[in-house]
């Protein structure tokens, strides 16, 4: 029950400090006016004048009556809630006592000034009208230990002036901590983006090598046997480019939607022989020790592979390529070629292949070159730091 009033109390503070423009946490306002309320009340009861009632204890439902109006009519404005306690204490302090705490109402109007209030101006305005409240009790009331109170003001200033700080520096640490999070977030977007961009790619360029495969069989040799086979492994390519996307996306939920591994520099040859079979003339050549290409560089090489051959299907159909791929303790060296059809076949794509290729050589620190050599369009991709 306590714990649905807390949470009562608080949305309704939250939303009262939001209307009047103010950062602070819910539980600052709560504090000040409960402090408030208890140092009024003592006054009073240190000047006798609540039973029975004086024309004093108009100054207790002076500071009363700021929470009661905020909890019948959610209005809050800053100044009225330091008006009414500087209203209050003046009132006090015309019959002081020894020790009195209703200078202590001028400490809480300060420290609300130095933690609410926007301009210079207007805390001095109340800082000072506090002091001033203090010297008048002094000279004409009587009250005793008047510096002391003076102080304390200053030092409620300070206090306020802190939770000011605090408080800006909370919403800066959060804002800086939701910008990280957006930024991950966005990397995280993008890196699953071009995992998608690739396999859908790559897929759908074999699956279409396969599918002209069998249409030709069917028209041209009337081989139905050469046309099933053809359909087959566009069937089980479609299939595999399903798990692929299924594990890629899967990497958006909470947990992983499987445990397959990602694809590594090994699955490069089964990939090569893959295309081929569906009718590209791609050629394999490996060289030296692939156990010294890590995971994350082995994956960034596989998808260059992968998306320089899609490439290859769409921009140069006919032509033949080779896959070269060289580990040693030096790095690893990948170099994609193509031979060049006579005529630039143009398609509406944005080249975000390239593109694509780029970036992921520049997540492994990796030199990318890609370009026409002779007749030759070259991939070309230089890995440092490969492990031992």
């Amino acid at each position: 029950m306590l714990e649905i009033l807390r949470d009562r109390l608080r949305a309704r503070v939250q939303v009262s400090l939001a209307r009047a423009g103010l950062t602070l946490p819910w539980w600052v306002p709560v504090s000040s006016t409960l402090v408030s309320a208890v140092f009024a009340v003592v006054a009073l009861v240190q000047r006798d004048a609540l039973l029975p009632p004086t024309p004093v204890a108009l100054a207790g439902l002076v500071v009363i009556a700021r929470p009661l109006i905020w909890a019948t009519t959610d209005w809050v404005v800053p100044w009225v809630r330091m008006a009414a306690l500087i209203v209050a204490a003046a009132v006090l302090l015309i019959e002081p006592v020894l020790p009195d705490f209703a200078p202590l109402l001028l400490l809480m109007a300060a420290t609300e000034a130095g933690s609410i209030l926007r301009t210079p101006l207007a805390i001095a305005l109340v800082t000072v009208t506090g002091e001033l409240v203090l010297v008048v009790a002094g000279v004409w009331g009587g009250l005793v230990g008047g510096p002391v109170y003076m102080v304390a003001v200053l030092l409620g200033l300070c206090g306020g002036l802190v939770v000011r700080w605090y408080t800006r520096a909370l919403a800066a640490e959060r804002d800086n901590r939701d910008a990280s999070r957006d930024k991950a977030l966005l990397a995280e977007r993008q890196r699953i983006a071009r995992e998608v961009h690739d396999v859908v790619g790559h897929s759908l360029s074999i699956t279409l090598l396969h599918l002209t495969g069998a249409r030709r069989a069917l028209q041209q040799d009337r081989d139905v046997d050469e046309a099933i086979e053809a359909l087959t492994e566009a069937e089980q390519v479609g299939r595999a480019a399903m798990a692929d996307i299924r594990r890629t996306v899967g990497l958006l939920a909470d947990t992983p939607s499987g445990s397959s591994p990602l694809p590594g520099v090994e699955d490069i040859a089964t990939l090569v022989e893959r295309t081929r079979a569906a009718g590209l003339a791609v050629r394999y050549t490996q060289e030296g020790d692939l156990d010294r290409v890590g995971a994350s560089e082995g994956l960034g090489l596989y998808r260059i592979v992968q998306e320089s051959l899609v490439n290859v299907v769409k921009h140069a159909p006919g032509a033949t390529a080779e896959v070269r791929l060289t580990a040693g303790r030096s790095g690893a060296k990948l170099t994609v070629s193509n031979s060049l059809p006579a005529t630039v076949r143009r398609t509406s794509e944005d080249g975000s292949g390239l593109a694509g290729m780029a970036v992921r050589a520049a997540q492994l620190g990796a030199d990318l070159s890609a370009g026409p050599s002779g007749r030759q369009w070259i991939v070309q991709v230089t890995v440092p730091g490969v492990k031992p």
